[in-house]
């Protein structure tokens, strides 16, 4: 635990500060478009255009997010259900999910107390509420449910493929879009036990919080047995969103073991074409 502590830190610091992040902007925007007292929100009434407008003001947030030199370094996850996911898929060591998973809580706490502080009376109103998720009738669970595994599903077939893993971040935001923008109604949106305690804690508002924090990790591991069932383990390569970057990597990264791979053949045929050259007796 400590040597994980002693020589990770930096990545769990990121993860607490991604989610924190994500949390102050999905707080500012949803003052923004459901304030009474925002100048935007009285400009735009219907309500399934502003689900279209937070959906991309968030999507957009976590592209950014996990394009940022932190989501390139800790992997991006800012979310429980996405460690776990990947402990599950042996791509992270014990102590390191651990750390990453009580990190995410603490970022997610501290961000919606940031907004609480700036943004004060806007941020509590009811109709903001700092950003909580509240789950609609009957559905929410099989909706969050569903929404996770195919998140994680596309997550796994994307990134593990190699024509295509650059672009894992960009389809994933436009999930995040869509899913914002359509299936909100039903389940509040999550797919985050940390980010719906985050805004509950602030908002003193614990319904169906049991939701978000069964629905999604449930899901994402049962598409990550599905993955496994398919492609095997060794189809799993890392467990960052964001790999083409030179940011260390802290999890069993096949990334890292296939450039070491790659190193020990370039000196193995260095040191072959030094014994052509030179014969034994003059070197």
């Amino acid at each position: 635990m400590l040597k994980a502590l002693n020589q990770h830190w930096p990545e769990y610091l990121m993860e607490a500060g991604e989610l924190g992040a994500f949390l102050i902007s999905a707080c500012v925007f949803t003052v923004v478009l459901y304030y009474p007292g925002s100048t935007v929100a009285q400009a735009i009434s219907d309500p399934k255009l502003r689900r279209v407008l937070v959906g991309m003001a968030m999507g957009l947030t976590a592209l950014l997010i996990v394009r940022s030199p932190w989501g390139k370094q800790s992997g991006a996850h800012f979310n429980p259900s996405i460690t776990l996911t990947f402990f599950r898929l042996g791509k992270i060591e014990l102590w390191d999910a651990l750390f990453y998973v009580v990190f995410q809580f603490v970022g997610a706490v501290a961000g919606v107390a940031i907004v609480a502080v700036l943004l004060r009376m806007a941020a509590g109103h009811p109709a903001v509420l700092y950003a909580a998720t509240v789950p609609g009738p009957r559905v929410a669970f099989t909706a969050e449910f569903i929404m996770a595994l195919l998140l994680m599903l596309l997550i796994l077939i994307v990134s593990n493929t190699e024509r295509l893993a650059r672009y894992t971040p960009f389809l994933a935001a436009l999930l995040v879009v869509t899913y914002i923008s359509l299936e909100s109604p039903l389940s509040g949106m999550s797919m985050n036990p940390a980010r719906s305690f985050g805004s509950a804690v602030a908002a003193r508002l614990w319904t169906g919080l049991w939701i978000y924090f069964t629905a999604p990790p449930l899901g994402m591991l049962l598409a990550a047995q599905f993955y496994l069932t398919v492609k095997g383990t060794h189809a799993v390569i890392c467990a960052k969103l964001d790999h083409h970057n030179q940011k260390r990597c802290i999890f069993r990264c096949g990334y890292r073991e296939a450039a070491f791979s790659s190193q020990d053949q370039a000196v193995k045929l260095e040191q072959r074409v030094a014994r052509q050259r030179f014969p034994a007796g003059l070197r």
